[in-house]
């Protein structure tokens, strides 16, 4: 129950027995002490936590506010902040000229020369020179543009992502490591103009609240409904506030008119507001600029030749990490030293998961992996009478003894009509795992997050590492496998509620919270960048089934490691 607040003085706040009542919370099961010293700590962090209030909204109190953090929890927190700073750039004033921005049709990839000169080998290092100009052709002079680049060759079906260095002047280099035979193109995307990231950020700053939810409440025939989320703006007696109690992690409801907070009954996902300027909105269009190919400056390709033994590989200066792994006849082949094997029957899944309990926990597109693996004659879906999006559903294979599971994070869940019930936040779930050589975890936790500050999702992703760190403690054997977040299409909506720029940011604080833990790593982010297909929130079938070789590798290994996650 630690950790919910680190202040040495709360209790000088809080009497050790007196029951405070926080509303919202019916029916806990601690002694009214431990509920007590629960609920103070709660209590206290929210107070220390309170924003400057001016002396016209004494009562009035933002409940989009952080915890506070111990001496560690802070330290890592501007760590990470600090790895996902984006460059500056100039201010967008509101009478901006779409033709001052950037514009992929006027920019341009070439391919540099190798190093020293000579053909290119397998092992080797590709670079390449990306130049951003606006729409009257203009270079630019400033960095802080959102590009993905990959390299591939369709009829080998081979694939694998490259890394793109700002230069912060217009100029932006793209490596690639040659890892097939043969020919290579080069494919670079913009996917938004700097000055589209300005309006994310300002989005991000300004409107923390624009997917919002809602709650139904209900007493006998009497039923009432309110807008719920992370960031209200209220005084404590207009709010219901079902800040969990053993995370600390907070959600508020409006409080009903009516009724008491008690009576919540579901949770639902209410709508998205989009309020940005018509002018803004210039900087989000699908075919002009937003996820528009850049053409290449002469040679859009090159040929690959054999591995050299003399001579050594020629490497770029300008990244420190590899790829986590490539395509190749459109099988996913791994970089780290895991042996990723091809599940092509269900007999080779079975039999992988055989005497084995998986617990998958997060978003849809975990949601996915279970949808895969349930399609398996052998498993027979447990009708738990859950609603098809939200979970949670279980699969049983009796005769080999396989047991899979999916359960949605807690909120922020844009899914529809959750029963309060079955809102459960993944740590606590954790805490509830036994664990043993047999026992498989399974987290994937992203997309849900991205209109928030990205503290939200630190704070969660601290949690959720405690309790992993406490799992793998008590039950060494247990395996525990990361989902890392992917790619997708963009629309207007999708853009303002999940850009790939949120993602980004989002990935690499997911891979930093887990570095150095001993959990296995599904890189969803690379394979998407990699593959032909087109991006979606949803990879498509070939993807989902790659994903699901790399897990049930993981698995069938046996035993986790520390890796490096990059």
């Amino acid at each position: 129950m630690a950790g919910i607040c680190k202040d040495k003085t709360e209790q000088n706040h809080c009497g050790s027995n007196k029951l405070i009542k926080i509303t919202g919370h019916k029916g806990l099961r601690q002694s009214d002490t431990e509920q007590s010293s629960i609920i103070c700590r709660v209590q206290q962090c929210q107070n220390n936590l309170s924003p400057t209030i001016t002396p016209t909204t004494q009562k009035n109190i933002s409940t989009c506010t952080f915890h506070p953090l111990s001496t560690e929890e802070a330290v890592e927190t501007k760590l990470l902040l600090d790895s996902i700073a984006w460059p500056e750039t100039p201010p967008l004033p509101s009478s901006f000229s779409l033709n001052e921005t950037s514009d992929p049709a006027h920019s341009s990839v070439t391919i540099l020369p190798r190093r020293g000169g000579g053909q290119w080998h397998i092992g080797d290092d590709l670079e390449v020179l990306i130049k951003i100009r606006d729409f009257y052709g203009r270079p630019k002079i400033y960095g802080g543009d959102v590009l993905l680049a990959r390299l591939h060759n369709p009829a080998l079906s081979a694939g694998v992502a490259g890394q793109v260095v700002d230069h912060r002047n217009g100029s932006y280099s793209a490596v690639f490591s040659l890892l097939w035979e043969g020919i290579a193109y080069v494919e670079v995307t913009l996917v938004h103009s700097s000055e589209a990231v300005k309006v994310l950020q300002k989005l991000t700053q300004e409107q923390p609240d624009r997917v919002y939810f809602q709650s139904l409440f209900r007493s006998g025939s009497v039923t009432e409904t309110t807008t719920c989320n992370v960031c209200l703006n209220a005084t404590q007696e207009q709010l219901c506030n079902y800040t969990d109690l053993y995370t600390g992690d907070p959600w508020f409801c409006y409080k009903p008119k009516k009724l008491d907070c008690d009576a919540r009954v579901t949770h639902n996902y209410a709508g998205f507001k989009k309020n940005i300027s018509p002018k803004e909105e210039t900087l989000f269009q699908s075919d002009v600029n937003m996820k528009v190919e850049i053409l290449a400056f002469g040679p859009a390709n090159i040929t690959v030749f054999p591995k050299l033994k003399d001579e050594p590989k020629v490497n770029s200066n300008l990244v420190k990490d590899r790829p986590s792994g490539f395509y190749y006849s459109g099988l996913w082949q791994a970089l780290d030293g895991t042996v990723i094997r091809q599940f092509n029957t269900s007999t080779a899944i079975t039999q992988c998961l055989k005497g084995k309990t998986v617990h998958l926990y997060g978003d849809s597109t975990i949601r996915q992996w279970f949808e895969y693996l349930k399609e398996q004659p052998d498993l027979k879906e447990f009708d738990l009478h859950s609603l098809k999006q939200n979970g949670p559903f279980m699969a049983l294979d009796y005769a080999n003894n396989i047991l899979v599971t999916y359960r949605s994070h807690g909120p922020p869940l844009r899914f529809a009509k959750v029963p309060v019930s079955q809102l459960h936040y993944i740590a606590n779930e954790l805490e509830r795992i036994e664990g043993d050589a047999n026992t498989v975890v399974v987290i994937g936790i992203w997309s849900h997050f991205s209109t928030y500050p990205i503290h939200v999702y630190i704070w969660r992703l601290q949690g959720i590492r405690k309790a992993v760190v406490r799992l793998l403690s008590r039950a060494p054997g247990t395996q525990v496998i990361i989902r890392t977040a992917n790619p997708k299409a963009l629309t207007v909506y999708e853009t303002l509620t999940n850009s790939d720029w949120y993602t980004m940011q989002h990935d690499k604080v997911l891979r930093a919270m887990f570095k150095g833990v001993k959990v296995d790593l599904v890189d969803a982010w690379e394979m998407g960048l990699a593959h032909h297909l087109p991006h979606d929130l949803h990879p498509q079938p070939p993807l989902v089934k790659n994903m699901i070789n790399v897990l049930l590798s993981h698995i069938c290994t046996g035993t986790s490691i520390v890796r490096d996650i990059k």
